[in-house]
């Protein structure tokens, strides 16, 4: 699976944790749980057509495994700041609660970037800063040999201009 750590033993972030059949589509999600995540936050939008995963917790029901969806459409950025606010606060949450954190796009690339991008920006990587770090750590992932993350120039410009109206 190709993923990367924000932020190590507490925040990660990826691609849809879901194959083409049930048996790998288990394997992911037992690999992620035993990174530790208990928090996913989803993506990808309902256009993107992906098959739902969460019946795959049951296996982990003791972890008390959350699960939230933000849609954002392929290629994009939230539909406004305040999107992107409650992004950010439900990881911020999760995290103060002490859970790891899976965010995930369907590729993990362009919508994944933008969120972490923002979330970086929200913790002392303003402006230009967010993008450099972002990049850093999107050179764990081995998609980061042939993709850029973000994908666009909308993307990238949404985190450079990024504000926040939380402290954090």
């Amino acid at each position: 699976m190709n993923h990367y750590w924000v932020e190590k033993d507490t925040f990660l972030a990826g691609e849809y944790p879901r194959d083409n059949d049930e048996k790998t589509s288990q394997a992911k999600i037992d690999a992620l749980v035993q990174l530790g995540v208990s928090a996913f936050i989803d993506l990808t939008h309902e256009a993107d057509g992906m098959e739902p995963y969460t019946h795959f917790f049951e296996a982990h029901q003791s972890r008390g495994i959350s699960y939230q969806r933000f849609p954002i459409p392929d290629f994009s950025v939230p539909e406004s700041d305040r999107v992107t606010e409650e992004i950010l606060d439900a990881i911020d949450e999760h995290i103060a609660r002490g859970r790891v954190v899976y965010v995930h796009c369907w590729g993990g690339v362009g919508r994944t970037g933008l969120i972490v991008g923002c979330w970086l920006a929200r913790h002392g990587f303003p402006g230009k800063a967010a993008l450099f770090r972002l990049r850093e750590l999107w050179g764990q992932n081995p998609k980061s040999r042939f993709r850029r993350s973000p994908e666009t120039d909308a993307q990238e410009r949404y985190i450079t201009e990024w504000r926040d109206n939380n402290d954090g």
